[in-house]
């Protein structure tokens, strides 16, 4: 297996070499540097010092050459929690915490493709193809870049078919374990949404409408500064102002991208309003709010509850459960009600 090596410290390759050559052949590509013909196999390995925002614009030019390569292995030292969200933001599909795991993840990759070839259908590859869709997609609006409407609807394709195939439980263990920051909330949210959908029974159209929405009710955060999406205390009232910008920043990314329709863009924008008017960016009250965002909304707000993060473990899946109840109100009761099953999971 082919893999390409990023850094920015050229002492760093000959350890690299050491640790995976001759069972993987490694293509060192420096920043700064020449590059290399790609091809879209392999696997591309990134050891760059991520605090340092030149060699983060530099990396943000290698990607895009290297955009071919599904499998995106991050080196982020001591697994440091702003700079595992700006690998991911970049795109990275895996992160290790040291370059030695590498040996182990590049054969674990590569004994997943050659499953693949055996099976189609293997449900690893389900998962990895969709958070590689669902990276790609944030990584080119971090770059400024249009949305891709096809990595949309393809990481929404394949979550559906994991949790059809799997049940929502098994993808929010394997999310939380694998993933942090607003990459895990948006999978999360388009999982559990998907798990909705599927309880109460929706047509496959209708559970593609919802994840879709789901998929990409976030991406608006991906003009956030990473400072303040990721920043582990609470944010100070000018903070709060900027991040309450994101489902009018995503409504303004997606208007006018083909495929994208006024449903999409009402869910993008809309789903932090509450039936009581409370909500925001527009204030919209009861007969305003669609089906679809009250759907979404009670998908968000418990995949906020349940996330796992650095500095707090993931809030039960009952009590979360009791929270929305309590929130009277601001969501339909009936669809609350309704969504005990997804909340609670199997007996």
């Amino acid at each position: 297996m082919l893999v390409y090596f990023v850094t920015d410290e050229p002492t760093k390759l000959p350890a690299i070499r050491a640790m995976l050559e001759p069972q993987h052949a490694v293509v060192p590509w420096l920043l700064g540097g020449d590059g290399t013909r790609i091809r879209s196999h392999g696997v591309l390995m990134v050891d760059v010092d991520l605090r340092q925002m030149p060699r983060v614009d530099k990396l943000r030019f290698v990607l895009q050459d290297l955009a071919a390569i599904p499998e995106k292995l991050f080196v982020v030292h001591n697994l440091s929690r702003s700079m595992v969200a700006q690998a991911h933001a970049l795109g990275a599909t895996s992160i290790i915490s040291r370059p030695k795991e590498a040996v182990l993840k590049v054969a674990e990759i590569e004994a997943a493709e050659a499953a693949a070839a055996d099976s189609a259908a293997a449900p690893a590859l389900d998962l990895d193809e969709g958070v590689a869709a669902f990276a790609s997609m944030f990584s080119n609006v971090r770059l400024g870049k249009p949305v891709k409407v096809a990595d949309a609807k393809r990481a929404t394709s394949k979550i559906i078919s994991r949790v059809g195939k799997e049940g929502l439980s098994t993808w929010l263990d394997e999310v939380r374990r694998y993933h942090e920051g607003t990459f895990q909330h948006c999978l999360l949210v388009t999982g559990i949404a998907v798990g909705f959908a599927l309880d109460i029974g929706f047509s496959g159209a209708d559970v593609s409408r919802l994840g879709l929405a789901a998929t990409l009710h976030d991406i608006g955060k991906a003009r956030i500064p990473l400072a303040i999406l990721d920043k582990p205390g609470r944010l100070d009232p000018e903070e709060e102002q900027i991040i309450r910008r994101h489902p009018e920043i995503g409504y303004d990314l997606l208007k006018g991208v083909a495929g994208i329709t006024p449903e999409i863009l009402d869910g993008v924008r809309h789903h932090h309003e509450y039936l009581d008017g409370s909500g925001y960016p527009d204030g919209l009250k009861a007969a305003e709010i669609s089906d679809l965002v009250r759907l979404l909304t009670i998908s968000d707000i418990f995949a906020a509850l349940i996330e796992s993060r650095p500095y707090r473990p993931p809030m039960p899946r009952p009590d979360a459960y009791q929270i929305l109840c309590g929130m009277e109100g601001k969501l339909e009761g009936s669809l609350v009600k309704a969504f005990r099953n997804v909340a609670l999971g199997p007996k």
